[in-house]
């Protein structure tokens, strides 16, 4: 049989079960769920019915000397496992990938799976760390049913190494406890300012209303088109910010900024400005990629779960099963990436995997950048 390095990463995973009900290992059962989400399963019976017809393929890695375990034994050893323990497991391994994090963005964001509810709880909320010029999942947290954002993200970052690294976060995220948070772990942040911060907002809207102080500051202009879409972004900091540093207490606060976006669209013109503190030098066109490449764990990540995975549709929704099977299409999306060709999609690559063994030995082998 044919080793599967990644596997290693999640032998410290309690197995909930006791020794009596242990006819398939752990670790087959995570391969089976891995290989039918990567090859386009939606549910148990799915995963289930991908097993039996690719049972041989399965046992070039794991024995299976009890056949595929039915749709049943997925559903209760998910709904058991402890998704803190796995999100750990999922976080070392990524670890072992060696992402260089250097100079790199990771954008932090939460989603939600909408059809995810059950009777007496609400839908899956969870806030994921994603590697935007790698487009790679780092780590994921889920927002407890009475918290929000704000106390899940102190606890994904707890998971990540960051140093060297710039953390964007939508406005929910800025908080002066997380900006500590991502210095103590000697990164750099990029947070959006909305009303959650009204004054800070507003005085850093003042300043850049008056012409005659920013006249003179660091700019960048970009044009992006496609599509008959044209994008046109601008981009003004300073770091002349001394008289702002004695009203707000942000800590290692260099840099404000104010970006503005026009888009034209059949037809139709939209205008934006958006603000946002940083403690990054005040260099426009390095802090305009920033914000560009934030909206990847977007276009990159949550766009790619509904349309390619039909996340939003997942009734996966009893005990910790929905924020594990949230982990493996994780871990599957990162897989997917390894091996994804220029111009190929994520749902063509999936489907391709499930006819073509070939295709997904070369996933599971997950020779990455």
């Amino acid at each position: 049989m044919e080793k599967l390095d990644f596997l290693d990463y999640f032998q410290e995973l309690e197995d909930p079960r006791i020794d009596r009900n242990k006819l398939y290992a752990l670790e087959e059962i995570l391969l089976l769920t891995l290989c039918g989400v990567i090859c386009g399963c939606e549910g148990w019976e799915d995963i289930e019915d991908f097993g039996e017809s690719k049972l041989l393929f399965l046992r070039n890695y794991l024995p299976y000397k009890c056949g595929i375990p039915s749709d049943d034994t997925l559903r209760r050893f998910f709904r058991a496992i402890d998704p803190e323990a796995f999100q750990k497991c999922f976080s070392k391994w990524v670890a072992s990938l060696n992402i260089p994090m250097e100079n790199s963005l990771i954008a932090i964001d939460g989603k939600t799976s909408r059809r995810s509810f059950d009777t007496d709880k609400n839908p899956l909320h969870m806030v994921s760390a994603f590697a935007a010029e790698a487009r790679i999942v780092l780590g994921q947290e889920k927002v407890d049913e009475k918290s929000n954002e704000i106390t899940a993200i102190p606890k994904l970052l707890d998971l990540l190494d960051i140093k060297g690294a710039t953390v964007s976060i939508d406005a929910m995220g800025t908080q002066k406890k997380i900006a500590e948070k991502i210095k103590d772990k000697q990164g750099e942040y990029l947070l959006a300012l909305k009303g959650n911060q009204s004054n800070l907002h507003n005085d850093i809207k003042l300043f850049f209303d008056d012409k005659e102080l920013t006249s003179q500051l660091d700019a960048c202009e970009k044009t992006d088109g496609g599509h008959g879409r044209i994008e046109v972004r601008r981009c003004t900091v300073t770091d002349k910010i001394e008289w702002l540093n004695n009203r707000h207490d942000w800590c290692a606060l260099k840099s404000i900024v104010k970006i503005e976006s026009i888009v034209e669209s059949k037809g139709k013109k939209t205008e934006e400005t958006r603000y946002y503190i940083t403690s990054l030098a005040a260099e426009a066109e390095k802090i305009l990629d920033s914000v560009r490449n934030h909206w990847a764990i977007e276009n990159s990540l949550h766009w790619v779960l509904d349309v390619s995975f039909n996340d939003d549709q997942s009734r996966i929704r009893k005990g910790n099963a929905p924020q594990n099977i949230a982990i493996i299409r994780h871990l599957s999306l990162n897989m997917l990436r390894s091996v994804k060709r220029k111009r190929q999609s994520i749902k063509g690559l999936r489907k391709k995997a499930g006819w073509d063994n070939d295709v997904l030995k070369e996933i599971l082998a997950l020779k990455f950048i």
